[in-house]
């Protein structure tokens, strides 16, 4: 699915701004058509952002069920002729949309994008009513799953299994653009090397009656320079001398593709950026560009007071810029597929992403980030993750290569994390999701995320994947103030990973900090603390040759559901939720900006 853009063919126009909003706490917005007029008892709610905390009002806090948002938009008189397609860059977790009257959409996932063709029910010339249901109920047939409990006094609840809060609504951009009525509606571009020449081998695709025109492509590269060309739905173009994209160097190209009349009219153009570079995994080595690379960097979160989860630019560049303070050259979209324009942001800086799923919460052993104790049960079966589960889990694969795979900073696909990894039953659930991933883009590696759940013989999928992605938590939930036992234990497993003969990168570790409490001795949830815990797990992963990566949890502390194990959210960050410094934040730097 190719994002909106304007061009010499197309033209967008963003819905962003002040929309109408109301709950729907009864459930009766869509027997009564809320869509058919002007919602009544609406107030104002800005797109894009979280609804939860915009108000001082718990039960929008804590709403469960749907929510309803609308705007008018005047749709231009010259748009008439064009085909006008509506698009949603993410609502949370699923949404049916109407224009004017006319239901044009449904979609189920939180994080990726969902269209449609408006064309007969948009007005030129006229305004127009855009009106979009959004449900944030979680159950085991959505990805991530939860479970809705009807109390007996009437409240509906949302229990849940990751640990972050379940902010909702329409998190990202919304946008009505035009195409041509024959028009490119995808491009695919993959990369390699022959010496010093880069190979673009590329693949565009067009409705019916674009197959009537010719297909044209160019490549330019950072200056504008056309670097070469070709005619063809399907090509290879070599690049002599070819500026590779690299960690640190976000050089990109351009690549136009363009529908030609055989009266030699322009018809259709788009651009798509394109980065050259190569991902390998070969034995324990992670390898960019046949040079080994070793991840620093975070697992992070959507997540900001009062916005929640919704984007924002301001941030983005912001978080940006305080990894690179860090030294950091790489995150993770834990645990779900962040909005395009950070992609966008991360290609253009050269920045490493692991791009993840939002299967998060597939562990019954673990309750809000939290290890369960006790005996352990299966996640797996009729009445929890199950066949539709893992229906809408394949569509979530799907939908996340479909939009990210042209992205240079994306080397590696996660299909899920902190999943239940030693059940029997997860063999089958998950070799077809590593199969569909591998089908979908053979040029990335495909993992999931490790939780400490078992010995690593107990595991009954890792030899599925191709890196070997662990969450670990010794000194933490597992021998908390025991710095000295969480060294030995993680060493002693790390090498017992390392006999897999695969790259391992540590895509969590860390400890729960509340900014200002300093102690002369360390002790758990002080400063000192976390930063000696962090020190621990470098030394370990210094000595462990099969490691090639280090992602601590978390970039910054972050909303979560409330709880006794939980002050004010998940305090893990190096940095504050207001992205101030905590000391450990100053260690990282002194480690990762000295090892380069």
């Amino acid at each position: 699915m190719l994002r909106p853009q304007d061009g010499p063919t197309r033209e967008r126009r963003s819905l962003s701004g002040l929309w109408s909003f109301r709950l729907d706490a009864e459930g009766v917005g869509r027997t009564e058509g809320w869509w058919s007029s002007a919602l009544a008892g609406a107030v104002d709610i800005p797109v894009p952002a979280s609804y939860n905390d915009i108000f001082p009002d718990v039960n929008v806090r804590d709403h469960v069920g749907d929510v309803w948002y609308q705007t008018h938009v005047w749709v231009p008189a010259r748009w008439a002729g064009e085909r006008t397609v509506l698009r949603f860059d993410a609502a949370t977790h699923r949404a049916t949309a109407w224009v004017n009257d006319v239901e044009v959409a449904r979609h189920e996932g939180g994080y990726t994008p969902f269209e449609a063709d408006v064309t007969a029910h948009i007005r030129p010339g006229a305004e127009n009513r855009v009106t979009v249901v959004v449900n944030n109920e979680l159950t085991w047939a959505s990805i991530p799953p939860g479970q809705v409990e009807e109390r007996e006094d009437g409240r509906r609840v949302q229990k849940y299994f990751h640990d972050f809060f379940n902010y909702a609504g329409l998190h990202r951009p919304v946008w009505l653009y035009t195409t041509p009525p024959a028009h490119i509606t995808d491009i695919t571009v993959t990369t390699t090397f022959e010496d010093t020449t880069g190979l673009v081998t590329y693949r565009v695709d067009g409705t019916t009656q674009a197959e009537e025109h010719e297909v044209r492509v160019s490549l330019r590269d950072a200056s504008g320079v056309e670097v070469q060309t070709a005619t063809g739905a399907a090509g290879i173009l070599r690049v002599a001398d070819v500026h590779p994209w690299a960690p640190g160097d976000g050089y990109l190209y351009e690549l136009e593709a363009t529908l030609w009349s055989g009266s030699g009219e322009l018809v259709d153009s788009y651009r798509q950026s394109v980065g050259v570079r190569t991902v390998e995994v070969r034995g324990t080595k992670f390898l960019i560009n046949g040079v080994p690379f070793y991840f620093k960097g975070f697992g992070k979160h959507e997540d900001a007071a009062v916005r929640g989860r919704g984007h924002d630019d301001i941030l983005m560049v912001h978080d940006f810029a305080l990894m690179e303070w860090t030294g950091a050259n790489s995150f993770r979209t834990s645990h779900y597929p962040y909005a395009e324009e950070v992609l966008d942001y991360a290609d253009r800086q050269g920045v490493v992403v692991i791009d993840e799923t939002a299967a998060v919460g597939l562990n019954l052993n673990i309750a809000g980030g939290v290890f369960a104790s006790g005996r352990k049960v299966s996640t797996f079966s009729p009445d929890t993750a199950s066949e539709s589960t893992l229906s809408t889990h394949l569509q979530a694969v799907r939908e996340l290569v479909a939009r990210d795979k042209n992205h240079p900073s994306v080397v590696l696909w996660s299909i899920a994390n902190e999943p239940d990894n030693v059940a029997p039953e997860a063999r089958d659930y998950f070799a077809p999701l590593a199969t569909e991933a591998r089908r979908l883009d053979p040029t990335r590696p495909v993992a999931y995320v490790n939780a400490l759940m078992g010995d690593p013989d107990q595991c009954v999928v890792s030899d599925l994947f191709d890196v070997l992605l662990l969450n670990r938590y010794y000194g933490w939930y597992f021998g908390p103030n025991d710095l000295g036992g969480a060294e030995t234990n993680l060493e002693a497993e790390l090498r017992q990973w390392a006999a897999y003969d695969k790259p391992i990168v540590i895509t969590e570790y860390g400890a729960d900090t509340y900014p200002g409490l300093r102690s002369v001795v360390s002790s758990p949830w002080t400063e000192e603390y976390q930063t000696e815990l962090l020190d621990v797990y470098h030394r370990v992963f210094d000595r462990v040759d099969a490691v090639v990566g280090e992602q601590i949890w978390n970039f910054a502390d972050f909303a979560t559901a409330p709880g006794v194990f939980r002050v004010d959210g998940n305090k893990k960050g190096v940095f504050t939720r207001e992205r101030r410094p905590k000391s450990a934040a100053f260690s990282l730097r002194a480690r990762w900006c000295k090892t380069g």
